[in-house]
């Protein structure tokens, strides 16, 4: 009788143990190298599996080429002077005559304040009829008038001025100190002064993208790069669009690595290491530092040239393998460019599956004992 329980708990132990270990049910981060493997064109699946080496890295070291064109860095700085459609004078005339056609009777001039340059550039002065302003000088403009107004009022004196207007203004938005729309003024012709008179930019540098919006017309650069390369910094138009937004590149983290996220770009440019370290290394007690994958949808261009193919038409799916063990590893996991939409995957070691399921057996092994001792006492009160 009292060999029973026992000969009944070996059984029960047994029988888990080999439950366990016979399982493929144990909680895991995804895909073990096998399986991954498995997915290989060579095998069952239709993905291309590439060790990376320095051909691989040189071959898929594309990074966004921003940059304005030559019709953008070539255009002229416009005359801080010149008038548009659009803008506003302010005109003041004096005459040298009591009575004078413009000036009141007790006064010696008078003041003709904001007025508009129309649609066609024109502008109407009492007397002096219709007067093309577009494309002249205030001091152009001030002659034209005098010359108009001196066969009727003797020696007549004129002053021009150009205000601020809507025909040489440009619209700055994103993050940048203060959005709004600004004038194209003497010190503010240029996009880098434009962007000082707005605040300045609001988020990190090295992750900043400048969009110019000029008619139909859009191009963007770095804006690390508008103080590295000064034939950037171009000459604004009316009209002109500017937009400071951060940069949306991003990659996704999983598996045994210190953090499973999308990922946004820090930097420019970013490798293999940089993305490990970015979140948070890989994990110490999981992670297989032979089984490290980047994971990405290749170009066929790219992916011909990686592969030594001429055939392949249309996206490709590439897994690099990265092995950091390899005596040059680190090297190619610095120089192999991360790129956006990529998935950084980083595999269980063995070791790590292999301890789960020590875990579980003596988990087992534990409950089972704690049953049998209670079944054993329960035995004892009854007898």
């Amino acid at each position: 009788m009292n060999s029973t329980p026992k000969h009944w708990v070996k059984s029960v132990a047994l029988l888990a143990a080999v439950s366990i270990l016979a399982s493929c049910g144990l909680p895991r981060m995804g895909p073990n190298k096998n399986e991954i493997y498995a997915g290989s064109v060579m095998r069952e699946g239709d993905a291309f599996i590439v060790a990376v080496n320095d051909r691989v890295t040189r071959a898929t070291a594309v990074v966004p080429a921003l940059g304005f064109t030559e019709s953008f860095r070539n255009a002229s700085v416009l005359g801080s002077d010149t008038i548009r459609p659009g803008d506003t004078l302010g005109l003041t005339i004096w005459e040298n005559v009591d009575d004078g056609l413009l000036v009141a009777e007790t006064a010696n001039a008078t003041a003709l304040e904001e007025v508009q340059v129309d649609g066609s550039g024109f502008i109407f002065v009492p007397y002096a009829g219709r007067i093309k302003a577009s494309g002249n000088s205030p001091e152009a403009v001030r002659r034209i008038i005098t010359s108009k107004l001196a066969d009727q009022t003797p020696d007549p004196q004129v002053e021009v001025r150009r205000l601020a207007g809507d025909g040489s203004s440009v619209s700055l938005v994103g993050a940048v100190g203060g959005q709004g729309v600004y004038p194209i003024e003497r010190p503010t012709r240029t996009l880098a002064a434009m962007l000082a008179r707005a605040g300045g930019i609001t988020i990190e540098p090295e992750i900043a993208q400048i969009s110019v919006i000029r008619g139909q017309q859009t191009e963007t650069i770095w804006f690390q790069d508008l103080y590295k390369n000064p034939s950037y910094d171009i000459a604004l138009r009316g009209g002109d669009k500017v937009l400071v937004e951060e940069d949306t590149r991003s990659f996704t983290a999983l598996g045994a690595t210190g953090a499973q996220a999308r990922v946004p770009f820090e930097t420019q440019t970013l490798s293999g290491v940089e993305a490990i370290a970015q979140v948070g290394g890989l994990l110490a007690a999981a992670a297989d530092p032979t089984g490290v994958f980047v994971l990405r949808n290749e170009p066929a261009e790219i992916a011909n040239q990686v592969l030594g193919r001429t055939d392949l038409i249309g996206a490709q799916r590439l897994v690099y393998v990265l092995d950091l063990t390899k005596p040059n590893g680190m090297f190619m996991a610095r120089d192999f460019v991360i790129r956006d939409q990529d998935t950084l995957y980083v595999t269980e070691a063995p070791y790590a599956q292999w301890s789960k399921a020590i875990s579980a057996l003596t988990g087992s092994l534990g409950a089972v004992s704690t049953l049998a001792t209670t079944a054993t006492a329960i035995q004892a009160s009854g007898s």
